[in-house]
């Protein structure tokens, strides 16, 4: 308790935030993703409310869109697919770097890829508005399935782990770390992940509107200084990490949050590489704080 105190006097004199220098609450849009849990971390930890910045979680991408799209959040977490899709209409970018998939976007099966080409229909489950769509279209193309087969159903993530495995029925299941937990528990095979589909590169970003980057630069980059300190505190003590963000994260195991931390690429401080292929898949990386 001692040193929790001591953590969060030094981050309270580093920053030098009070509740009265801000005129303005800033509120973050993100959900459920073993990437994000610097920011559950700092959360918890009281840091983003020195900073007046609130997080609001739900359990999909697609909700998190939603809540910044209304304008009830400034700030937005994203795969290329998000942002992609907000940056138009609401002229955002990515200001912060945080990870990259490295496996933790999967596709799960109670079949075999040789028994799903040969299925004559296969039910497929995914959040359709998402990087999943885009992560089960580049599995179909890999590895030549006939699209005509493919029965599509949406689903909430939260709801993945209601799928049954039917040993007589071909399932696929387009998801992320944390929530194919339950279904390895099931039965199910992770067949494909970002790890070996290579052609498709998942970073995740959070992303803003150029107004409110310039209006609140100074805030912006502090918020920057703590995912990189939240980093650094997961690397250093992830037992302490995980007591603190499970909640965020379906209360997986603690060794289930291990092996979901080795299936992302932290990418807070972005090198050339990395902002190359976000130049080539669409991102703007001109205000990426590095």
């Amino acid at each position: 308790m001692r040193k929790l105190f001591l953590f969060l006097l030094i981050v309270a004199l580093f920053f030098g935030c009070s509740k009265k220098e801000h005129k303005e609450v800033l509120k973050i849009a993100t959900n459920s993703w073993i990437g994000y849990t610097p920011l559950f971390l700092a959360k918890e930890r009281g840091i983003l409310q020195q900073l007046d910045i609130e997080l609001l979680t739900s359990s999909s991408l697609a909700e998190a869109m939603e809540i910044f799209s209304v304008q009830k959040a400034q700030l937005v977490t994203t795969t290329q697919h998000e942002y992609l899709a907000l940056k138009d209409e609401f002229n955002i970018k990515p200001i912060i770097c945080i990870d990259r998939s490295s496996g933790g976007d999967m596709i799960l099966s109670n079949k075999s890829i040789a028994e799903i080409k040969k299925s004559s229909k296969i039910s497929v489950f995914l959040e359709v508005d998402s990087i999943n769509n885009e992560l089960l279209q580049t599995f179909v193309q890999k590895y030549k399935i006939d699209p005509n087969k493919l029965i599509i159903h949406n689903i909430d993530p939260s709801w993945i782990e209601t799928i049954k495995n039917r040993p007589f029925h071909s399932i696929i299941i387009v998801t992320y770390s944390p929530y194919d937990k339950p279904l390895l528990k099931q039965g199910f095979k992770i067949v494909a992940s970002t790890k070996d589909m290579n052609s498709l590169v998942v970073i995740d970003s959070i992303c803003a509107s150029s107004d409110i980057i310039a209006k609140h630069s100074k805030r912006l980059h502090k918020l920057k200084k703590v995912v990189d300190m939240m980093i650094q505190e997961i690397q250093k003590d992830p037992k302490a990490a995980y007591n603190t963000t499970k909640q965020y994260l379906q209360n997986i195991s603690y060794k289930e949050f291990l092996s979901s931390l080795h299936l992302i690429k932290w990418i807070n401080h972005p090198d050339k590489k990395i902002l190359n292929k976000m130049e080539q898949i669409g991102y703007d990386t001109s205000k990426i704080i590095p």
